[in-house]
Formats: C-alpha cells, sequence, structure tokens
C-alpha cells in the first residue's frame, strides 16, 4: 500500500485523528482537502452562520497553508448547504471575503438536509504550487 502524504493544520491533529480522517493528502502534484466546516478547536459548531462560513473557510486556509497553498490555488470546489434555499444569501455574502478575484475556480454546490450539526461545508482540489517544477517540459 502507498503512504499517504497527509497534511495536517497546527492545532487540530487530535480532532482528525478522533474522527478518523486525513484534513488533506498530497498526491501527483495536487492538494485533496477534505470537507471544512466551521468547527471550533475541540470540534463544537460555530452557531451564528456567518461566523461559522468564516470559520469553515479559516480552517480551509489553515490547511492551505499547511501544505504551502493559498486560495489562489484552489481549482475545485465544492461546497454542501443545509436548506440552501433559506441559506444561500447569507452564506454568499461571506464568499468574497475569502475568495478573490476572476479567474475563480471551479464551483459545485449542493443541498443537504443534515451535516453533522453544521449548516455549510466546503471541500477544495488545489494545484500544489511546486507541481510545475517536477513536470517534464514535454507536457
Amino acid at each position: 500500500m502507498t503512504q499517504r502524504n497527509v497534511v495536517f493544520p497546527p492545532g487540530r491533529q487530535t480532532l482528525y485523528e478522533r474522527n478518523r480522517y486525513s484534513p488533506a493528502i498530497k498526491s501527483n502534484g495536487f492538494l485533496f482537502v477534505s470537507g471544512q466546516v466551521g468547527s471550533h478547536e475541540d470540534g463544537s459548531p460555530e452557531p451564528d452562520l456567518e461566523d461559522q462560513v468564516r470559520l469553515a473557510f479559516n480552517n480551509l486556509n489553515a490547511i492551505l497553508g499547511a501544505a504551502g497553498c493559498t486560495f489562489d490555488d484552489v481549482i475545485d470546489v465544492t461546497v454542501f448547504i443545509v436548506d440552501p434555499e433559506s441559506k444561500f444569501e447569507t452564506i454568499w455574502k461571506v464568499i468574497p471575503e475569502f475568495w478573490g478575484n476572476a479567474p475563480h475556480p471551479t464551483l459545485t454546490g449542493v443541498g443537504v438536509t443534515w451535516l453533522y450539526g453544521y449548516q455549510f461545508e466546503i471541500k477544495v482540489i488545489a494545484k500544489l504550487p511546486d507541481a510545475d517544477m517536477h513536470l517534464s517540459k514535454s507536457d
């Protein structure tokens, strides 16, 4: 079995070990990040929706930073929203604080009925900044 190249953000390894998943894995020049929610360090949800979205992005950015990336390196985003019809506008007014300038990453939005006590989750794939150095000139 191939050893997974796992990326852990500072201060949250116990949370990931307790829940039995990796926050992110580097593979073939890409970073695959597990869905991030607006959880505090102890794993509890932030109750305010706008603050929960901000915290989810801050948790995402901690993982990206641990891998040497920023949100500018993100190429694909999937968001999961509980009851998107009633929450979309509130969530989407927070997004520009983190999203950056065009061109934006691809985006898939999924409405769900349950997120383990959360209202918003974001999952991304990013290109590792040093990935171009490992590609051959013929690529």
